[in-house]
């Protein structure tokens, strides 16, 4: 893909062009360091871009010390004919990865280490809501790992650094690195310019300390619309995933009534999760967790910010009398 500018930083072609062809021999620094073991950041990384020939050498340097730190613990994986990227990020082996790159738990996984060397894992529990997934290397051993970060804290314009496998495996060439800035930081998604490609999903995204923020998820139609998960997700549902759980959008199991405005239930799906709840047909859902639902579509905005598996309370008028009915969500699957 050609070079581009950072979208909205006014960074030059030929910074653009600098920073591709760093050079990622080892750096070393003396001095103060910080609790990710790195020096603190340069000057530049404060500044909306950098302005001299002494920034891009301080950026360089950084990105020598970041990719030395965290290459060891990027991997590939290979499960069935897919294939995709990861990082590790507990001695143990326990690697963050995509949800779409994991698949269902418990499929074998084929590694392959930075520097060559092949090892086994199963994939562990995904969420298909925001495409995250855990893969666990099987193989004994204490592994090369990362730190996970802070995606919360993450602003707008921030240096942030792609790594993974772009087109797949490829002999002689390690896991490849893009340097970029944070374009957007939303709940479930964060956008960066560091250009992904095919290959690159589940692959992790660096802050400028070295530590895991986000997992390379989907791209978009230009090179500024580069998609990931924040780190932030995976420790949301760590529980659910390394017990093998898949998470899907949650799903009650009623059908609205057309015919009123508020929320009636016409009928009530057959072994759902509404049905296992003792919801009726002709009830009138009036609250879901003590938020109010004056129609329909109320408590589908409210679904859509639930899992399944998730337990809420719904709260409905039956004839005269008010229940409060206790309902695990089902899971909404696709296809």
């Amino acid at each position: 893909m050609r070079p581009r500018r950072a979208e909205g930083y006014g960074v030059r072609g030929f910074l653009w062009a600098a920073l591709l062809a760093v050079s990622l021999a080892g750096s070393s620094y003396a001095g103060e360091t910080t609790t990710s073991g790195l020096p603190p950041l340069p000057a530049v990384f404060k500044k909306p871009a950098p302005t001299n020939i002494e920034d891009l050498k301080a950026i360089q340097a950084r990105v020598q010390l970041v990719v030395k730190k965290v290459m060891p613990a990027t991997v590939n994986v290979r499960i069935g004919a897919g294939q995709g990227s990861g990082v590790i990020i507990s001695e143990d082996g326990l690697i963050m990865t995509a949800g779409h790159v994991s698949g269902p738990a418990g499929r074998p996984v084929a590694i392959t280490m930075a520097d060559g060397k092949q090892i086994k894992g199963i994939t562990l529990g995904a969420n298909n809501i925001v495409d995250s997934g855990l893969i666990k290397i099987t193989d004994k051993g204490k592994w090369p790992y990362v730190e996970i970060g802070d995606s919360t804290a993450l602003k707008k314009g921030e240096w942030c650094l792609a790594v993974g496998h772009p087109g797949g495996l490829q002999k002689d060439r390690p896991p490849v690195v893009r340097l970029g800035r944070i374009l957007d930081n939303l709940k479930t998604v964060i956008r960066t310019d560091c250009t992904l490609v095919g290959g690159d999903s589940g692959g992790p995204l660096f802050d400028m300390d070295g530590k895991v923020i986000a997992i390379h998820s989907r791209i978009g139609l230009t090179t500024a619309m580069n998609f990931h998960v924040p780190a932030q997700q995976y420790k949301d549902d760590w529980t659910r995933l390394v017990k093998n759980e898949m998470i899907y959008p949650a799903y009650l199991g009623v059908k609205r009534d057309p015919n009123v405005g508020n929320c009636k239930i016409l009928e009530v799906v057959p072994n759902s999760a509404a049905a296992k709840a003792g919801l009726q047909p002709n009830d009138v859902i009036l609250k879901l967790n003590s938020q109010k639902i004056g129609s329909f579509d109320d408590l589908i905005n409210i679904l859509n910010n639930k899992r399944s598996g998730d337990e809420v309370v719904v709260e409905v008028q039956r004839g005269e009398q008010m229940q409060s009915l206790k309902v695990v969500l089902g899971a909404l699957k696709k296809g």
